[in-house]
């Protein structure tokens, strides 16, 4: 169909979210999905929600429906820097920006830092949506060689010249890894001698199973990191809120990319979510998602080592709502997606996540969303889909 609009050249660098596609295919009838990185809905505090919605209309409806503040709620701001200060972020509420979710937060620090054709260093694999929000701004990607910990430090010393660094410390999307704080320690240094700032991403670091993990890399280079944080998976997705924090040398422009982006995130929300915390929900609710992901961890851990162990890598993450599984040589998860969902599963498969050369036996299984019977029920039909397809390679391809 012919059209008289032209479109900027930075859209041939946009492209459809692998993930949401796949979300597509979950909605046939008898597919048990593990794509989606979705909270439990089981883990929502409805009845906090439905409270505070209430007294806010009640007490401050006029203020909350009307236009507010580009920078965010400033009790909402007070709470997330002292809620930060307690991780050993040194932040006033005056570094802290409201967004409308942490995805916002990637889109403005992409506008703020990059140009076209800069480099931006990145882990491997990484979160597709940063590669998706960041991919706008059109730079050139540096895949960073990493380990089980992440990024490997001598590869961040290598990057000097990037805008920047994005780093998913805390139980990581893909992944489910976690930076020890040798590492974090090490990564920090590599970035200062190199010169090259960093963006912390941290939606997923309250959702520790065993132990919490170390300080974040804000609390060890303040002047030189970007932090993001998100309400979405410790109270509702649907709520669209995150924040960012940023070196007061930041600030003014992120505000006025935040300004020219939507003007402010929504203020009835953001009151709404202060009423909800303010008083130590968190601290009570948050604990209760651990317990709940935990089981359901434990469940899919067994599940793979009754149905896929053979040949295929993985291990069980210490929190966070992802694993992380290497198929057996020959096999490649992209191409194997769709006998899984004629088998009634659903999973991500890893390639989108590479900013480099994918690993095409990598994929990616959320175990927050099902209960552990289906997540039991789900393993076993995507281990037989794995069995069958090994089964169907010459001898020579089934070496590991």
């Amino acid at each position: 169909m012919s059209t008289p609009f032209r479109f900027a050249q930075r859209t041939q660098r946009m492209n459809p979210s692998a993930i949401r596609e796949i979300l597509k295919l979950t909605e046939r009838p008898g597919v048990l999905s593990l794509a989606g990185g979705l909270p439990s809905p089981d883990s929502f505090p409805v009845e906090a929600v439905r409270e505070a919605t209430a007294k806010v209309l009640r007490d401050t409806p006029n203020e909350a429906l009307q236009y507010a503040a580009s920078e965010g709620f400033g009790p909402l701001r007070d709470w997330v820097a002292a809620r930060l200060r307690r991780d050993g972020i040194e932040v006033g509420p005056g570094q802290v920006l409201i967004t409308t979710g942490s995805q916002q937060g990637l889109d403005l620090v992409g506008k703020l830092l990059i140009d076209a054709g800069s480099t931006v260093a990145v882990e491997t694999p990484t979160y597709l949506g940063a590669l998706q929000a960041f991919a706008t701004c059109e730079p050139q990607f540096a895949a960073l060689a990493s380990d089980d910990e992440g990024p490997r430090p001598e590869a961040l010393a290598a990057a000097a010249g990037a805008r920047c660094a994005y780093l998913l410390p805390n139980f990581q999307n893909p992944t489910g890894r976690v930076m020890s704080c040798a590492r974090r320690d090490a990564l920090v240094s590599a970035a200062q001698a190199a010169g090259v700032p960093l963006v912390e991403d941290n939606p997923y670091g309250e959702l520790w199973f065993d132990e919490p993990p170390p300080a974040p890399l804000a609390a060890r280079w303040p002047e030189g990191t970007v932090y993001l944080g998100s309400f979405s998976k410790v109270l509702a997705p649907g709520l669209r809120l995150g924040y960012v924090v940023a070196p007061p040398a930041l600030v003014p422009k992120l505000l006025q990319a935040k300004q020219a982006a939507d003007l402010h995130t929504a203020g009835f929300n953001q009151r709404v979510v202060h009423e909800v915390v303010r008083d130590g929900l968190l601290d009570r609710h948050v604990p209760t998602i651990r317990a709940r992901y935990a089981a359901q961890r434990d469940a899919m851990a067994a599940a793979l080592r009754e149905h896929l162990s053979d040949a295929t890598e993985w291990q069980a993450p210490r929190g966070g709502m992802f694993f992380w599984l290497r198929l057996p040589s020959g096999l490649d998860a992209t191409a194997l997606l769709p006998r899984a969902v004629a088998a009634g599963v659903a999973y991500v498969p890893g390639a989108p996540f590479y900013a480099g050369e994918p690993d095409r036996r990598t994929l990616r299984l959320s175990f927050v969303t099902l209960a552990p019977a289906q997540l039991a029920t789900a393993v076993a039909a995507l281990g037989r889909v794995v069995r069958e397809a090994l089964a169907e390679l010459p001898p020579l391809r089934r070496v590991a």
